[in-house]
C-alpha cells in the first residue's frame, strides 16, 4: 500500500501546483504564422523587445548564429495543463515574427517532467538549453541544485517548492520569490479589517495535505493572527480529492466559520461550495486563490458563484479584465487570439509571459555578445519593472522579500472574474501594505554556495 500512497501524494500534488500534449519544441516559425504583414516587436511601454538585426556567433550553449535555445519546464504531459507551452508558443511565434532577439530566431524547448521526471530534464537541459523561461512543475524543488551547478539561469512562471522559491541565478517578478514573507498579507488585511471585519472573529482555513500548498497555510495563519485575526477553522483535506465533502461542510457551518481560505485544487473546491451552498451556509468571503483564476473553476462552480463571494488575489499581476485600462492586457489578449486561439489565459501563464518579456528585452540588450551573464546581470538591474504594463513596478535589484509588494484582488462571478472594490492606489493594484513576515523555520531557498559556486563563476 505505501507505494499507492505516495503515488496519489504525488498526483494531487501536481494537480495542486497546475492551477487548473503538444509537441517537445515550439518557435523557430514566427515569420509563417504571422504571415506576411509587418510584426511589431514592442509591447505594452516596452519598444523593441524582440527587433531584426545581424547578431552572430556561438556566444554561449544554446546560442548560435541563428537561435536561441530556451528550455520551459512544465507537468503538461502528466497534468494535460498546456498553460506554459501556449505562453511560449505565444511569445516565440511573436517574437520571431518580429525579427527575434537581434535577428536569433528563439526556440523554445519543452521540457516535459510529465510530474515524476523534473531532475532527468534539468539534467538534459544543463546539457542544451542557455536559459529557462517561463516555466514551472510542482516537483520544482528536485533540480535546483542541478540547475545552480550547471550554472543555468532562470525567469520562470511559477516556483512551487520553497527551496526553489527565491533560489540563486532566479528571477521570479512577482509573489514567488516572498521567502519567508506572507504575500497575501494585503488582500488579507483588505479583507479583515476594511471589506468584511466581522469575518475577522472567525478565519477557517481547508488545506491540501500536501508540502506544496502547507507552508503558504502556516505564513497565512501567521500573519491574520498577528493582524488580530481568530483561526476558529483548521483542517487539511486529502489532497487527491474528497469523494463527499458534506462533513467538512457540515464542520465549517458549525464553527461559524465568516471568513474562509482554501488552499489546493480548484475543482475539489467548486464541490466543496456546492454542498455548502445546498446547506444555504455562506461566508463573507472564499478566498479560492490564484490558481481558481481561469474559466475552468467558473465552469465548475457555476451552481454557487451566485451565493458564494469567491476571491482570488493576482498579487502584482493585472488582471484580463483590465483591458480597457492598461494596454498590455489588451494587446496580450490578442496576441493570444492570433497565435493560440481557444487556449485559456490563466495567472500562471500571465507570469510566464511577462518573465518571457524580461529576457526578451535583457537578451536584446546584449546585442552580439549573447551570455547568460549578461541576461540575468542586465535584468537584475531593473529597478521599476512592469512587463510593458502586465505587472506593478517591482525594483529586481533587490532581493525578493525586499521589494514592494502589490496587491489585486478579483472577485469570481458567473460572468467570469471581475474586480473587486479593494480601492487601488497604483494603476489597477494596491501597493500600501507591507508583507508580514511570521516567526518560525520555514525552508530555505537554495543557493550558489550551497553546490560549491558564486555569482562569479556565471559567464
Amino acid at each position: 500500500m505505501r507505494p499507492r500512497r505516495v503515488l496519489i501524494a504525488l498526483v494531487a500534488l501536481a494537480l495542486l501546483a497546475s492551477g487548473c500534449s503538444r509537441g517537445a519544441e515550439t518557435g523557430g516559425g514566427g515569420e509563417q504564422s504571422a504571415g506576411s504583414a509587418a510584426v511589431s516587436g514592442t509591447f505594452g511601454d516596452l519598444t523593441d523587445v524582440c527587433k531584426k538585426g545581424s547578431a552572430k556567433g556561438a556566444t554561449a550553449q544554446g546560442v548560435s548564429d541563428s537561435e536561441i535555445q530556451i528550455g520551459v519546464f512544465s507537468d503538461v504531459g502528466f497534468t494535460k495543463n498546456p498553460e506554459f507551452v501556449d505562453t511560449a508558443k505565444v511569445f516565440t511565434e511573436w517574437c520571431n515574427a518580429a525579427g527575434g532577439i537581434n535577428g536569433r530566431k528563439l526556440v523554445a524547448n519543452i521540457r516535459d517532467t510529465k510530474l515524476m521526471e523534473y531532475r532527468q530534464r534539468m539534467l538534459e537541459s544543463c546539457k542544451q538549453d542557455f536559459f529557462l523561461v517561463g516555466g514551472g512543475a510542482a516537483l520544482d524543488g528536485l533540480g535546483v541544485k542541478d540547475r545552480l551547478s550547471c550554472l543555468l539561469p532562470e525567469f520562470p512562471g511559477q516556483v512551487v517548492q520553497a527551496t526553489n522559491g527565491g533560489s540563486d541565478l532566479q528571477l521570479a517578478a512577482g509573489s514567488s520569490g516572498a521567502g519567508p514573507y506572507n504575500q497575501y498579507t494585503g488582500s488579507e488585511q483588505w479583507l479583515t479589517k476594511e471589506a468584511y471585519p466581522a469575518s475577522a472573529a472567525a478565519i477557517g482555513f481547508i488545506v491540501g495535505d500536501s508540502p506544496a500548498v502547507k507552508p503558504t497555510a502556516e505564513k497565512m495563519a501567521a500573519s491574520l493572527t498577528a493582524q488580530g485575526a481568530t483561526i476558529v477553522y483548521n483542517d487539511l483535506y486529502p489532497a487527491a480529492g474528497v469523494s463527499d465533502w458534506t462533513p467538512y461542510a457540515q464542520a465549517i457551518k458549525a464553527k461559524g466559520v465568516r471568513g474562509l481560505i482554501f488552499l489546493g485544487d480548484f475543482r475539489q473546491l467548486a464541490k466543496l461550495e456546492d454542498v455548502l451552498t445546498s446547506m444555504d451556509y455562506k461566508p463573507d468571503w472564499i478566498d479560492a486563490n490564484s490558481n481558481a483564476y481561469n474559466p475552468s473553476f467558473i465552469e465548475a462552480a457555476k451552481n454557487s458563484l451566485a451565493a458564494q463571494n469567491n476571491i482570488a488575489d493576482l498579487s502584482e499581476i493585472a488582471p484580463l479584465d483590465a483591458a480597457d485600462k492598461v494596454p498590455a492586457v489588451k494587446q496580450l489578449r490578442d496576441l493570444y487570439a492570433k497565435y493560440a486561439p481557444g487556449a485559456a489565459i490563466t495567472y500562471p501563464a500571465l507570469r510566464a509571459f511577462q518573465s518571457w518579456l524580461l529576457f526578451a528585452k535583457s537578451a536584446s540588450s546584449c546585442g552580439s555578445d549573447l551570455t547568460r551573464a549578461c541576461v540575468y546581470n542586465t535584468a537584475a538591474k531593473e529597478s521599476a519593472w512592469t512587463g510593458g504594463g502586465l505587472t506593478a513596478p517591482q525594483d529586481l535589484t533587490k532581493p525578493p522579500a525586499e521589494q514592494v509588494r502589490c496587491f489585486n484582488v478579483q472577485r469570481a462571478t458567473p460572468d467570469g472574474w471581475k474586480a473587486a472594490d479593494f480601492k487601488p492606489d497604483t494603476g489597477v493594484f494596491r501597493c500600501d501594505i507591507p508583507l508580514y513576515r511570521p516567526a518560525g523555520d520555514f525552508p530555505k531557498a537554495t543557493t550558489l554556495a550551497d553546490v560549491g559556486k558564486s555569482l562569479a563563476d556565471l559567464k
